[in-house]
């Protein structure tokens, strides 16, 4: 048989997938190929989440429990209830992607689930992904080899032998151990027990390549001491997964200088941004790249005017040539505009001849997925007072048309109407939306909130701070803020927030890179006080007696 036979959907197919350690970055493009295909998607728990986020929105996830009474009695395993959920599946002709925590030829039992597949004859392919064993370490600055070369070793310690800690004791190999937390000592014992030297250095990792990733560095002979001494052991969470590496390449003082995910600016910390998934879309992914986890919470709820008819002539307008320029202020304007077309039967062929502006670079953004290009773009600051800095004044001579269509939110400031009005230029300012308060998010969230559960808070206009303390509550005193600008500022300490973070520009990226720099000096502050790096977060009442995993 050829496992790699091209796909026949009338016989159905499998794709044993690997999706990595954790960190969805780590997925390849081929994996992403695979899941965009799938019919039917059954997943490790651990990285369920991870490749959904690539895969139809109808794809069948079944479930991987067992729920007939007979085969609970029979104590009928894992292993054979999801080779029995891919091959049926694959029996009825559909596309499986079976998706594996790490990658399918090292991590976990793939490789019997492929015999089964094979034994039914069912073809299949194999999409290998970064074992758990090498992105560890990869992300907690310990490479298993270096230009010395050296021979590297990986123990599942469920499964090793006494002949096995043996081999590697007597051995000068790196070890990789797979093991868990509350096992990993008793595994250092087996490895000295077997002929390894007490003193031989250790890192143990938990939460690999995910923003909750922990190391601590040891040697087998102290690992007990130390993660005694972090509060680490014991622990109610002694069950999850650990990846610890053996050997002189997991010295604390290497693995210091090449600590590079650990030690990102905002690392592990929970960062709140009061806007809607959509706006925060591409300060989220920037959030990230520094090491934080973003929890969009909209502060705001968009909704059509209480009077439509200003907006349905002004979008005739457009189309019978009554505007020499439109400018769209926001997202949500390029939005409104959008639906009014749709409704009409239009399509952005109908801005032809008009010219275009937008305030920033992600309403621009928004207009280049409508299919316009937009003509005018502020190319200093992204604001209102930005796109005025380049807007041109009304010239008689080369412009038939004196009008700009303006369609914005009904709480929205003159400063553009004013300054266009100066420019010599007529303006329709039209209510295109309006916006309310957003309806108070999960109770989770506001207890978050108000008991110091973010690290972080970025406040991008005055009225995120209002409504968010509106519908939530006021941050707790340990949360960081971090605020657009003055007037954003002035608002937050109105409300009885310490401001520790201004951004040097009016612009959200400007603000995140100012967190992150604010993050990095608190970090490096700590350390050369010799204090543990910890986040806001954990300063609050308990918070230290908690373990992070």
């Amino acid at each position: 048989m050829n496992p790699t036979a091209p796909n026949h959907p009338a016989h159905g197919h499998v794709t044993f997938l690997g999706a990595g350690p954790g960190d969805p970055g780590l997925l390849t493009l081929r994996a992403v190929e695979a899941l965009a295909a799938a019919d039917v998607l059954i997943a490790d728990p651990q990285v369920l989440d991870v490749v959904r986020a690539h895969a139809r929105s109808t794809v069948d996830v079944p479930a991987q429990t067992v729920t007939d009474e007979s085969s609970k009695n029979a104590d009928v395993p894992v292993l054979r209830d999801t080779a029995n959920l891919v091959m049926t599946a694959a029996r009825s002709g559909k596309r499986v992607v079976r998706a594996v925590l790490g990658d399918p030829g090292l991590d976990g039992n793939a490789a019997d689930e492929m015999l089964a597949c094979a034994d039914g004859g069912i073809t299949f392919e194999v999409v290998p992904g970064v074992a758990t064993a090498v992105g560890v370490p990869a992300y907690a600055g310990v490479p298993l080899r270096d230009g010395r070369g050296g021979d590297v070793r990986f123990v599942d310690a469920r499964t090793a032998t006494a002949v096995c800690w043996a081999e590697v004791g007597t051995s000068e190999a790196t070890a990789v151990v797979s093991t868990t937390l509350d096992s990993v000592v008793a595994a250092a014992g087996e490895l000295v027990s077997g002929g390894r030297k007490p003193d031989t250095p250790v890192s143990v990792t938990v939460a690999g390549t995910t923003t909750r990733q922990r190391t601590w560095t040891a040697t087998l002979g102290t690992l007990q001491q130390v993660l005694k001494a972090a509060k680490v052991l014991p622990s109610a969470d002694g069950g999850q997964p650990v990846i610890a590496v053996v050997g002189e390449r997991s010295a604390a003082e290497q693995r210091e200088r090449l600590s590079w995910f650990e030690s990102k600016p905002l690392f592990g910390w929970n960062v709140l941004v009061p806007r809607t998934k959509e706006q925060a879309a591409s300060l989220s992914d920037q959030l990230r790249s520094y090491g934080a986890v973003p929890s969009e919470v909209p502060t705001i709820a968009v909704e059509p005017p209480r009077t439509p008819q200003q907006m349905e002539r002004a979008v005739k307008g457009l189309v019978t040539g009554r505007y020499e320029w439109i400018a769209f202020t926001s997202v949500n304007a390029v939005k409104a505009v959008r639906e009014k077309f749709e409704e009409y039967g239009l399509d952005a062929r109908a801005f032809a001849g008009i010219k275009v502006a937008a305030v920033g670079e992600q309403t621009a953004k928004s207009l280049i997925e409508f299919g316009v290009k937009p003509d005018l773009v502020p190319s200093g600051e992204q604001s209102a007072a930005g796109l005025l800095e380049d807007w041109p004044p009304y010239d008689p001579v080369f412009d038939p048309i004196d009008r700009v269509f303006l369609p914005r939110a009904d709480i929205a400031t003159e400063t553009l109407v004013a300054g266009l009005i100066e420019l010599g230029w007529e303006v329709d300012d039209v209510t295109a939306y309006r916006t309310v308060r957003a309806s108070p998010p999960p109770a989770e969230t506001r207890e978050a909130i108000k008991g110091g559960g973010f690290d972080a808070v970025l406040f991008t206009s005055s009225s995120t701070v209002r409504n968010l303390v509106g519908i939530a509550g006021k941050p707790h005193n340990v949360t960081v803020i971090a605020c657009i600008g003055p007037a954003t500022a002035k608002t937050a300490e109105e409300h009885g927030l310490r401001v520790d973070v201004l951004s040097p520009e009016p612009s959200v990226h400007k603000l995140a890179e100012a967190l992150a720099e604010f993050g990095a000096a608190r970090r490096d502050a700590a350390l050369e006080a010799g204090d543990p790096v910890t986040r806001p977060s954990e300063r609050r009442p308990g918070s230290r007696r908690r373990a992070r995993s």
